[in-house]
């Protein structure tokens, strides 16, 4: 779940509705697993220059720790991931989101065949930032894959061309299928969002229909009156059963949330050459 909008407590967002993420980690409808026990993370801006990162190995619905913080967290950016190992181990540097300056990325899906792959992708991120890699995951990789290929400064196009090179190599080493992803990373003032799959069979993603939208479309549920106009929620799974809240991303598109401003645009890998 990637949320943004004006500050608003963690908990209301990652307790309280209806089939919260909490909720979704013992009871996924939509998830490659029904249950998702392998850790969790969150991460959010607040007063510091770098986005703050809370993970656990415990399961989220067991951990009352997240209980206690996310009732003091105040936030406008918020990043929340719930994890099932695709064959990494549990440990909390294998947690989302993972953090680099003040970016913030978290993976759903995989990349196929990555123990045959692994040193052809970790030796093409830049040496700079080769030492800042802390686990062991295809999702962590492709996160500094993509810093690599220029991240910080066009988003979208490194993203593609992350993605095109592990295609690359997914080719050279005979990988079917090499990319499933949906993507959400963000700098704290912008949240761009992926999904894509090499077989065009991506992972499920949605986002929220405007506020204002929604309040007049309902106006007998009490919690939309509490949300600001520019809230925007990104999900793999709806949070509630509220008709017309929320809207399937097309396979094979990008999106970008930005305060006034969303936009939806076909995304296809770029081979960097």
């Amino acid at each position: 779940m990637a949320y943004s909008g004006e500050p608003i407590l963690a908990e209301e967002l990652l307790f309280k509705p209806r089939h919260s993420l909490i909720d979704q980690s013992l009871h996924s409808r939509l998830g490659a697993t029904t249950t998702n026990g392998d850790g969790f993370g969150i991460g959010w801006y607040g007063e510091g220059d770098e986005p703050a990162i809370f993970k656990s190995v415990e399961p989220a619905w067991n951990d009352r720790n997240l209980r206690e913080v996310a009732g003091q967290i105040r936030t406008s950016m918020l990043l929340a991931h719930i994890r099932a190992s695709t064959g990494t181990p549990v440990q909390r540097s294998n947690c989302h989101p993972f953090r680099h300056g003040r970016w913030l990325w978290m993976h759903n899906g995989a990349l196929r065949g990555f123990r045959e792959v692994r040193r052809d992708l970790v030796t093409a991120i830049d040496p700079e930032l080769f030492c800042d890699l802390e686990g062991s995951t295809d999702s962590e990789t492709l996160f500094y894959l993509a810093l690599t290929f220029g991240l910080t400064d066009d988003p979208l196009g490194a993203v593609a061309r992350a993605v095109g090179f592990v295609e690359d190599v997914g080719r050279l080493r005979r990988v079917e299928n090499p990319v499933q992803m949906t993507v959400a990373t963000t700098d704290g003032k912008s949240l761009w969002v992926f999904r894509y799959s090499s077989e065009r069979q991506s992972r499920s993603l949605f986002f929220s229909t405007r506020i204002a939208d929604l309040r007049a479309l309902h106006p007998e549920v009490d919690v939309l009156h509490r949300l600001g106009d520019q809230t925007r929620f990104v999900v793999s799974e709806p949070l509630r059963d509220l008709p017309g809240a929320w809207n399937e991303i097309p396979e094979s598109c990008a999106g970008t949330v930005r305060a006034g401003a969303d936009e939806l645009v076909d995304f296809q890998p770029v081979s960097p050459g």
